[in-house]
């Protein structure tokens, strides 16, 4: 049971983090943990998926070089019309944030009308 226990407190560790990452950000931006932290199948090389959804402009390499992150953590930077868009392809990306996602910070209210189709 003890292994079970680190385990838990370890992907609350790591959520904690997160979140406190998410509220970095001086942008409107909806933050979702992903992957295998936010499934809980973890483990020692695992990083920390983010996806990030906010106002941001140019390719994804031009948006990664803007943002500040932590080492360890892998960063996936969206448009909010690039999620819906992928939303509404069935991207595997979008349907695994949203059905097992972890929110992290939500300002564009995507989870409050994620069954909506933008």
């Amino acid at each position: 049971m003890e292994i079970i226990e680190k385990r838990i407190e370890e992907r609350k560790r790591i959520i904690r983090n997160a979140q406190e990452y998410s509220l970095t950000f001086e942008f409107k931006a909806t933050v979702i943990l992903i992957g295998s932290y936010a499934r809980g199948d973890f483990n020692l090389w695992s990083d920390v998926d983010i996806m990030i959804i906010g106002d941001f402009t140019g390719n994804p390499l031009y948006r990664l070089k803007n943002i500040d992150f932590p080492p360890g953590f892998e960063i996936i930077p969206l448009t909010e019309e690039e999620f819906y868009k992928m939303k509404n392809r069935n991207n595997k990306l979008v349907k695994d944030a949203l059905a097992e996602g972890v929110i992290l910070r939500d300002d564009l209210q995507i989870f409050c009308h994620s069954s909506d189709s933008k």
